[in-house]
């Protein structure tokens, strides 16, 4: 038989698949399937067009989806004590979390908030592959955002490729701008919902509407809205194969008890086609259950076929899982021939996640993280003091035997209201302190305090001795920040 001849559904592909299923069926497939899916999900242009499918994991991804677009541009309106919730003020070196006010130094929080993140993702995939991906990953939300408004505009799967395919006129023209225009629409609302995280939302939304935003404020918005009408509207899937690091090493977390969508290749081998509810012994007439319909790779996001085994390209969103699920139905066939299962699960094997290294491992880091989280915010100072000597000198005498030094405090109020302080200086020995015990400063203020310790050159002995600054909140005294420094005398 002529090369071109060898498709997927001949005859000669399926004798050869049930005659040696251990090699040619993983070994042919895919040689021949790769090209398939070129030209069943995409057009000459290159761009992939699945289909829009319905059930349970594609109902559970929408509301997931959904839910991170609303809190995305609903958290920057929400209010605490009359200021933003969350807003990264980078002018003032600021920044809000839900009534905690950060700053700069207080970042060792939130790279321990990224670490503890970044293990919990870790932990998840060992259970569930890569589910982030296919369920809360905003390039994927986006991506089907906007291929629902391309849906809508432009029609189904097959119509859209029917569309690229067409040559231009006033048809197309009309379809294709009112596309790009909404595109661009939702990537501006997006840009805007990015920056309003930087800058306060209700001034931002104002300004870029009426054209009063600065230059600087209007180019990053518009930064982020064309890397947005970019990635969800032209790269897409492109995002996830290339660009993204995690679809490069997340298989190396997987194990043999984590549960992946997978292709139950012993069920479903030979594929072939058939009448619906055919009265025959499949097994006997060298077919499995996999009606070879195609609709696995047909609403793929990514465009790849399942049943070529475990693939990086896969976001685990589950619609290969929905869509054979309903072709199993119309068939009366059992569902989750396509399914979230494991290698255990295919074999039939028990198994405890508690004998998982992988499950302890990235576990026991997750709790880590969280006490070293914990410990840092129970230990965090809404107060902020530094002590800088007077490097003009190191003591000075004065006319009744007396020794001083100068010093200089930088006290900052690290909290969002006006506070009261009271300054003391700490020893064994007998100091006193040259300046107005009691400083006030408003919210996030910082000033800079000079003060004179004073002592008797007779009570002290010569050389450097140590002292502690303290600074302790007037109306709550658990709020207190010391810091020791050297007290020179002759």
């Amino acid at each position: 038989m002529p090369k071109s001849e060898v498709t997927p559904n001949s005859p000669n592909v399926n004798k050869s698949v049930s005659a040696k299923p251990s090699s040619v069926e993983l070994h042919i497939p895919i040689k021949i399937l790769s090209s398939e899916t070129a030209t069943g999900s995409n057009t000459p242009s290159g761009n992939i067009h699945f289909r829009e499918q319905k059930g349970d994991f594609q109902r559970l991804r929408t509301m997931m989806n959904s839910l991170l677009i609303v809190l995305f541009f609903a958290l920057p309106f929400i209010s605490i004590d009359g200021r933003q919730a969350i807003l990264l003020d980078i002018s003032q070196q600021q920044f809000f979390f839900f009534g905690i006010t950060l700053w700069p130094q207080d970042f060792t929080l939130l790279a321990w908030i990224f670490i503890a993140a970044a293990f919990g993702l870790f932990f998840i995939t060992v259970f569930w592959g890569r589910v982030w991906c296919g369920y809360l990953c905003p390039q994927t939300a986006w991506t089907f955002i906007y291929v629902w408004i391309e849906t809508r505009i432009e029609g189904s799967s097959n119509k859209r490729k029917q569309l690229d395919k067409a040559s231009w006129s006033g048809s197309k023209i009309g379809k294709r701008s009112t596309k790009h225009l909404l595109w661009g629409l939702a990537a501006l609302l997006t840009g805007c919902g990015f920056i309003s995280y930087f800058i306060p939302a209700r001034e931002l939304y104002i300004d870029i509407l009426t054209g009063n935003a600065s230059f600087w404020v209007t180019s990053w918005v518009w930064f982020f809205a064309i890397c947005t009408y970019l990635n969800a509207g032209w790269m897409r899937e492109q995002m996830c194969l290339h660009c993204c690091p995690y679809s490069r090493f997340q298989a190396v977390m997987f194990d043999a008890n984590t549960k992946t969508v997978t292709y139950d290749a012993q069920r479903g081998e030979s594929r072939g086609p058939r009448k619906r509810k055919q009265e025959t012994n499949l097994r006997e007439s060298n077919l499995g259950d996999c009606v070879d319909c195609n609709l696995c790779v047909e609403v793929c996001p990514t465009g790849i076929d399942i049943r070529n085994g475990l693939q990086y390209e896969c976001i685990n969103c589950g619609a290969c899982v929905d869509a054979c699920n309903e072709t199993m139905l119309k068939f009366d066939y059992k569902p989750n021939l396509i399914g979230y299962m494991s290698e255990n699960d295919l074999k039939g094997v028990n198994y405890s996640y508690w004998r998982s290294p992988r499950f302890l491992g990235y576990g026991a880091a997750v709790v880590i993280m969280l006490i070293v989280i914990g410990l840092d915010l129970n230990s965090r100072s809404e107060i902020q003091l530094n002590v800088i000597r007077d490097r003009q000198s190191l003591y000075r005498e004065t006319a009744d035997n007396k020794i001083e030094n100068t010093y200089q405090l930088k006290i900052r109020n690290k909290t969002q209201d006006t506070k009261q302080y009271q300054l003391a200086v700490d020893s064994e020995m007998p100091f006193s302190l040259i300046a107005d015990p009691i400083i006030t400063l408003a919210a996030g203020e910082q000033v800079d305090y000079p003060v004179t310790v004073l002592a008797d050159k007779d009570a002290i002995p010569s050389g450097r001795k140590m002292i502690q600054f303290s600074v302790t909140d007037v109306k709550q005294p658990s709020q207190q920040v010391s810091q020791e420094t050297g007290f020179f005398s002759p």
